[in-house]
C-alpha cells in the first residue's frame, strides 16, 4: 500500500463497497492499522473538491476523487487495489484537499 492508489473499500452502509483514494503518508502503511482515504464516485459536481479521473487514470468510468470526503478507515476494509495515480494527479489532489479544509499556506 502506499498513498495514491485506489483501492475497492468496504464500507459501511449506506456507502457500501467503492473506491477510495489512499491518503496516509508512505511510512504509515506499515506501523497504523488504520488510513485516511478519500472516497471516489461517479457524481461529478464540477466543484473544486473533485478531482477528475477516467480511463487514463485506471478507471473504468469518468468519475471524481471528492476530498470533501475524507474519512480514516481500518486498513482491513481494502479490498482489492485498482490503479495507482500518476504524481500530476496526486498533486491535484494535494490543491483539493488544501481547498478543502480551507487551509491557508505561507
Amino acid at each position: 500500500m502506499k498513498r495514491g492508489q485506489i483501492w475497492w473499500a468496504k464500507l459501511s452502509k449506506p456507502v457500501g463497497i467503492r473506491p477510495v483514494v489512499l491518503l496516509s503518508r508512505d511510512s504509515a502503511y506499515d506501523v497504523r492499522n488504520a488510513v485516511t482515504v478519500a472516497t471516489v464516485t461517479r457524481r461529478i459536481r464540477g466543484i473544486e473538491v473533485e478531482v477528475r479521473l477516467g480511463r487514463n487514470e485506471g478507471m473504468s468510468t469518468d468519475c471524481v476523487v471528492n476530498l470533501d470526503d475524507i474519512i480514516t478507515i481500518r486498513k482491513v476494509l481494502l479490498d482489492k487495489q485498482i490503479t495507482t495515480l500518476s504524481q500530476d494527479k496526486m498533486l491535484e489532489v494535494d490543491h483539493a484537499i488544501i481547498y478543502a479544509l480551507d487551509i491557508k499556506l505561507k
